[in-house]
């Protein structure tokens, strides 16, 4: 989005900006990258929530915030189409006022949401590896639940001033109107509310997520590395493999778009430039964490291996280990002895240390 619009109009900036987003790299990178999204994210994600739904169940806090996830995902898939149609059309939106609304408010919830599910993914996992036993009373489905809960309610509350405000505008210089483009001074009462506004979603949606996933991942990584003992050799390298991909995949996709968008509103609010254009093609990249997420579903279980090796025609996975067919990577729970076993209490074991304990952590 770009400020600056009062009520005699957009000034030059606005302009040039608007004139920047209908160049012909733009017009062809933005929709090209949204399509791609939807062609993979929509059947891939599809399949994740049929594995993890069907055939894994939401048994343990990963797999619930991974089912948020592909929620997550499948949602911003679904309202890339009436992007793809803006951009293809010279960024004039046709639909009105109110989709335009909820276009723009499940695109960034969406967006948002994926960064604080892939956060609870992590904390989850650290956890889960470094904190076993001490966490076992936390990780419970119940908690999961309110957990992702509470995220989307701070969502909701976070984009509450997007949802309440006419997102379009009638740039009368280009004939075109535009959807969340363009925004006007009146929709917040004057400048310090916009510069909070903006600096709360980049810290509290993104900047605090982002430390604390590269926190919990590293941690997580240091961990399993320290731990040969505990991890047989074979899974202790998958583990730490899949941590680096989902990190690497957290800074690529949701880094750029974030820090830019960070200069953009430093520039736009303070010294009247703009690097809108930059900021467009950046989100593009953000979305394409939608692609990535079902392959590191796959990468993350033997049963997303199973089942689609099944479906493809090529049977079972050759097995690699006897620890690697004994450890589903989603298991994410606590088993103990028989004698141990029946004090568990409701949706999750609070474990005792002892020499029939023993963990099966999920990796992701």
């Amino acid at each position: 989005m770009t400020f600056g619009v009062n009520m005699t109009g957009p000034d030059n900036a606005t302009l040039q900006m608007l004139q920047m987003l209908q160049s012909s790299a733009l017009a062809v990178v933005l929709p090209a990258a949204y399509s791609l999204v939807v062609l993979v994210s929509i059947p891939g994600n599809l399949f994740a929530l049929w594995v993890l739904c069907r055939h894994i169940g939401p048994r343990s806090p990963s797999v619930i915030f991974m089912i948020n996830l592909s929620v997550t995902d499948l949602l911003l898939a679904t309202v890339l189409p009436f992007q793809i149609y803006y951009h293809c059309n010279g960024h004039h939106w046709v639909f009105g006022r109110p989709l335009c609304n909820v276009v723009t408010v499940a695109f960034y919830a969406n967006m948002y949401g994926s960064i604080l599910s892939m956060t609870c993914i992590s904390v989850d996992r650290f956890l889960g590896v470094v904190h076993p036993l001490s966490s076992a009373r936390w990780r419970r489905r119940r908690y999961a639940v309110g957990l992702c809960t509470g995220c989307w309610l701070l969502l909701l509350a976070a984009l509450f001033p997007l949802a309440r405000t006419d997102l379009t505008y009638a740039v009368d210089a280009l004939g075109i109107v535009t959807c969340f483009d363009v925004l006007k001074w009146t929709m917040l009462p004057g400048l310090a509310m916009w510069a909070i506004f903006l600096f709360t979603i980049f810290v509290v949606l993104f900047l605090i997520p982002f430390l604390v996933t590269v926190a919990c991942y590293t941690a997580t990584i240091t961990q399993l590395l320290r731990t040969a003992d505990r991890h047989g050799q074979g899974q202790r390298r998958r583990s730490v493999r899949l941590a680096a991909v989902v990190l690497l995949s957290f800074v690529t996709c949701f880094a750029p778009n974030n820090f830019v968008l960070l200069v953009h509103m430093v520039s736009r609010l303070f010294l009247g430039r703009s690097y809108y254009h930059v900021y467009k093609l950046t989100l593009s990249l953000s979305c394409l964490n939608n692609c990535l997420d079902p392959f590191v579903y796959y990468f993350a279980s033997r049963e997303f291996q199973l089942r689609l090796r099944d479906y493809l025609g090529y049977g079972r996975l050759p097995s690699d280990s006897q620890e690697a067919r004994r450890d589903s990577v989603f298991s994410a729970r606590t088993t103990l002895s028989a004698r141990s076993g029946s004090n568990g209490h409701g949706d999750g074991l609070v474990p005792t240390p002892g020499p029939g304990l023993k963990t099966q952590e999920s990796v992701l």
